[in-house]
């Protein structure tokens, strides 16, 4: 018997929004942990009851950053003055600027395994699921983004 959505909310609620955080970085993974679980309250009815959940969710938070990053791209950036300087409290862009920068150094596949396998408890298996490659390619990017986090964001600086 499956369990109310509600629970499913409550019980990966919190590693959906650290591996969005840890892809997409703090301003955009309130919004895609929100897609995400609408996407998965109108697709929970058909998941098979053994399903692996937190998998699911996952996979679906993954699809959800690529239609952010592709987004993204498309934005303007550019601008002629910045704005007033905002507070700095209560924000998500507070959230661990340094962690999010060297996370944000990484190469893709670095970054996405580092997020999936250490952030989501995802193993190697459902890593190269997500992500795509065998399973031994996502252990060992993860283990080249913990080096190159344990080279960079240790020293203070990005991740070589």
């Amino acid at each position: 018997m499956k369990r109310p959505f509600e629970q499913l909310v409550t019980t990966y609620g919190p590693t959906v929004l650290r591996v969005c955080r840890a892809v997409l970085g703090p301003a955009d993974a309130e919004d895609a942990w929100s897609d995400t679980f609408l996407a998965a309250l109108r697709a929970y009815p058909d998941l098979p009851g053994d399903a692996n959940v937190e998998a699911w969710l996952v996979t679906i938070a993954h699809r959800k950053a690529i239609d952010v990053t592709r987004a993204r791209s498309r934005l303007p950036v550019a601008v002629d003055r910045l704005p007033e300087r905002p507070t700095g409290e209560g924000r998500p862009e507070d959230w661990d600027g340094d962690l999010w920068r060297a996370l944000a150094a990484l190469p893709e596949k670095q970054r996405l395994a580092v997020a999936y396998h250490h952030v989501a408890g995802l193993p190697y298996r459902e890593v190269a699921a997500v992500v795509g490659g065998s399973e031994d390619a996502a252990r060992r990017a993860a283990a080249d983004g913990i080096a190159n986090l344990r080279a960079g964001y240790a020293k203070g600086g990005a991740p070589s």
